[in-house]
């Protein structure tokens, strides 16, 4: 005999509470296997795939995309052939955001956008926009974007901002570039000024741990990581993301260069986990991809210190007595200064720089 299961919005993890129904990948009717995937939600973290706890016949779809539900609530109703008792909904599916190889139904068609006046949680949207000028689009606020927003506001009323900046030749970095790529070492791997700019970065961090701490408001304690989770400001179609590179201290630089890669592509895709989005300690941002000279970016919350890098370019330097052309570019680093005070922010952009400037002898001093 068969019966109709209902499958509820499982809990995503990292203390999330309610997710969006981006799409669905299935309509009424459609034949689903075991665990493969049926729509995607949007948290305030990420983009994550649902897995189908049941295999069966599609009967109900309960939830219109781009309707915001609580964890719990019942979003899709599945006929299964009753035989035998279901399995238990597998959570690791639904937060590391993939599905099966296989197909995921027997048939798919697309389902027409739902409209957002009914399902949501803000009132009547034609009492709204009654006024609305056509010459104007609305966005709504909401997923990641809603979440960085509040993020930067907690993290710029709370943290007095301080931001400093170095403006350094790196002609040495450059040159040191070109030759690691040609190497069997980074074969296959992008290598940037971002990797290098990383990696003395994290070497900095060894004489200057405050700038790798955190504020505890609750305890009234100051708290010092003995690791480095390494933030990668990443601009991506659903707002800026900041992935972050688990105990990146410890990876060489081949191992850096291919775990930013891999991260960032993931962030742009839009498959980045809540793990992946949190427990960063300090964050680098690469403005300089945008030809902008240099920023003064805001902390990631909980964090004591990001670096901006800004554009590479030739420039007009002294070097000696004579004027040369060089290649030259900011860096500015901002730090919560309840953590960090100015000595503690000059001395280690002052060594950040001079690895940059001279990256062969500096780098393996440090090594």
């Amino acid at each position: 005999m068969s019966r109709v299961e209902e499958f509820r919005l499982p809990d995503l993890g990292e203390g999330l509470t309610e997710a969006e129904l981006v799409s669905w990948s299935v309509a009424v009717g459609d034949t689903v296997e075991l665990n493969a995937t049926i729509g995607e939600v949007e948290t305030a973290k990420a983009l994550v795939e649902l897995p189908s706890p049941f295999a069966g016949v599609v009967r109900e779809l309960l939830v219109q995309p781009g309707t915001t539900v609580p964890v719990g609530t019942v979003i899709i109703r599945v006929e299964t052939a009753g035989d035998e008792d279901p399995p238990a909904p597998r959570r690791d599916p639904v937060l590391v955001g993939y599905g099966p190889s296989a197909p995921a139904v027997s048939r798919r068609r697309p389902l027409p956008h739902a409209s957002r006046q009914t399902g949501t949680r803000s009132g009547p949207v034609h009492a709204r926009r009654a006024a609305e000028d056509p010459r104007e689009a609305r966005t709504p606020i909401r997923g990641v974007r809603r979440e960085t927003a509040a993020a930067m506001v907690a993290s710029a009323t709370s943290a007095p901002h301080v931001t400093e900046f170095l403006t350094v030749d790196v002609t040495e970095s450059v040159t040191l570039l070109a030759r690691l790529r040609a190497s069997a070492a980074f074969d296959g791997l992008h290598l940037t000024p971002l990797t290098l700019v990383a990696k003395a970065l994290l070497l900095a961090l060894r004489a200057h741990p405050a700038l790798n701490s955190a504020w505890d408001e609750g305890a009234q304690e100051i708290v010092t990581k003995r690791y480095v989770n390494l933030g990668i400001a990443t601009a991506t179609d659903r707002g800026l993301m900041v992935p972050n590179v688990k105990d990146a201290d410890r990876l060489t630089l081949p191992e850096l260069c291919r775990a930013i890669g891999a991260l960032t592509d993931t962030a742009r895709a839009g498959r980045a986990t809540p793990a992946d989005l949190t427990g960063g300690t300090v964050t680098i941002t690469n403005v300089g991809v945008y030809g902008v000279d240099t920023g003064t970016p805001i902390l990631n919350p909980g964090e004591a210190a990001i670096l901006a890098l800004g554009a590479i370019a030739k420039r007009p330097w002294v070097v000696g007595d004579d004027i040369v052309a060089r290649d030259v570019t900011t860096l500015s680093v901002t730090v919560d200064h309840r953590l960090v005070d100015g000595e503690q922010a000059s001395r280690f952009l002052a060594d950040l720089g001079a690895m940059l400037r001279d990256p062969v002898t500096a780098l393996l001093t440090l090594l």
